[in-house]
């Protein structure tokens, strides 16, 4: 096991943290830690085809909505998003919520959570997280190895992946 310590600080406080990256018997994975102080959205909603993501909630309360099933997720308790199923998560905690979240495998992930605090520092992001530049977006969307839910799967792998294969030539680089 490889143990990595790399934390991400964003402007409004939030820390994500790499924690961990390496193979087990179940194989590749990566293992960040989310410390976030305020409440609302973490994400919008998306499904991965390959990816699996747990996350064990160590201080607040997460909401989860998984393939239109909400779930709230207190301390201690954990939670398990399986490839294709469309899941969405809120911080809902009264005060800082802290989350370990497991990605198996790993994929770009740690590349987008460099790349969103990136583009944030730089001042790069709309007031709704999403990158202002079309060529950003379109990296963006290729670190989160999934789908955004709404525009169609071949809409979102002609149009955003070429955003982002033109960011590539470009030589946009997180």
């Amino acid at each position: 096991m490889r143990v990595i310590k790399e934390s991400l600080i964003h402007l409004d406080g939030r820390t994500v943290t790499l924690l961990d990256s390496g193979t087990d018997e179940k194989g590749q994975y990566l293992l960040v830690e989310h410390m976030i102080t305020r409440q609302g959205p973490m994400n919008g909603p998306h499904w991965h085809p390959v990816l699996q993501e747990k996350f064990t909630v160590k201080e607040g309360r997460m909401r989860f909505i998984i393939d239109g099933n909400e779930r709230i997720v207190e301390q201690g308790g954990q939670v398990t998003i399986h490839p294709n199923e469309t899941h969405q998560f809120w911080n809902v905690s009264d005060n800082r919520l802290i989350a370990l979240h497991e990605v198996r495998p790993p994929g770009q992930h740690w590349k987008m959570f460099k790349l969103i605090h990136k583009l944030e520092c730089e001042g790069r992001l709309n007031k709704k997280g999403i990158p202002s530049n079309p060529l950003w977006l379109g990296v963006a969307w290729k670190c989160i190895d999934g789908y955004l839910v709404g525009p169609p799967r071949r809409v979102q792998t002609v149009f955003l992946g070429g955003l982002a294969r033109l960011a590539e030539f470009l030589r946009y680089r997180i």
